[in-house]
């Protein structure tokens, strides 16, 4: 059965990740750093980590199987993530996935160089409803799409 797990410390995408996977009746696991309140109506678990600075992030790659869906912003996570054959996608409903995670990797570290240069100093553009709107439309798609292959294996 698939599974969802949130890098929920600064994810902006918590309710509807409720939402979805109540709708599909999946479970919900949020990994954060701190505890936080989660909405009651649904039976979401958290799991609080402490440790080191990637301490949630193990945690999900720890746990985190083939076909699992793992929401995060956090683009080495992904990577991490995308190794164990999950689907990973990013708040703003960006998916990462094997033919495009390596680019992604290497814009991030010519970024982290030049913001250390001082030649960007700027941060990503606010999140704004379309952002949520496209995470959530992905994020439907891609329970879709794991449906869809686990009753049909050899539809791809």
């Amino acid at each position: 059965m698939t599974q969802v797990y949130v890098d929920s410390d600064a994810c902006p995408v918590k309710a509807e990740v409720i939402r979805v996977t109540k709708r599909y009746g999946l479970g919900v696991t949020f990994v954060s750093n701190f505890w936080m309140r989660l909405p009651e109506e649904w039976g979401a678990k958290l799991v609080v980590v402490e440790g080191q600075f990637d301490a949630a992030d193990d945690w999900i790659v720890e746990h985190v199987v083939m076909n699992d869906v793992v929401v995060t912003g956090d683009i080495p996570l992904a990577h991490r993530c995308i190794k164990v054959g999950a689907r990973v996608i990013g708040p703003a409903g960006r998916l990462f996935d094997e033919d495009n995670i390596g680019s992604i990797l290497a814009t991030r570290d010519l970024l982290h160089v030049l913001r250390g240069a001082g030649e960007i100093t700027g941060g990503p553009a606010p999140f704004q409803n379309k952002d949520r709107s496209k995470f959530l439309q992905a994020l439907d798609q891609v329970i879709q799409d794991i449906k869809r292959s686990l009753t049909n294996p050899n539809a791809n």
